[in-house]
């Protein structure tokens, strides 16, 4: 039997979700690719992405784990995709991107869900 994971993953370096839901959290894009890799052939309710993942890190492996997928025909199902990047250049790429290739992408540039918890992960 398999462990019931959270419909939620979130990929940031920095931030986490303020009002304390349950979710996967990845800090680094590599940890973000293994977090989505778990939910193939499962449903994930949302993916919340961050661009700018500290160092060098970016978002863009993710997303072309997710191009590549969908470039397959074996998309990830994704109900919603969140941008949340403080990066408005950034976060722009990554949403046309993602449309392009059919996922529902919705921008959460300043949204108040996501944002520096003192001991965060």
């Amino acid at each position: 039997m398999s462990e019931k994971l959270p419909g939620i993953v979130l990929v940031d370096d920095l931030r986490s979700f303020v009002d304390g839901r349950v979710a996967h959290v990845a800090r680094t894009s590599s940890a973000g690719i293994a977090a989505l890799e778990s939910y193939r052939g499962r449903r994930l309710d949302e993916l919340w992405l961050d661009h700018d993942l500290g160092e060098d890190d970016t978002i863009w492996p993710v997303v072309e784990v997710l191009e590549r997928a969908a470039f397959e025909r074996r998309p990830f199902d994704v109900g919603v995709v969140y941008v949340h990047s403080a990066n408005p250049a950034g976060a722009e790429k990554v949403m046309q991107a993602l449309r392009r290739w059919g996922y529902h992408v919705r921008s959460a540039v300043g949204s108040p869900h996501v944002g520096y918890l003192a001991g965060a992960e």
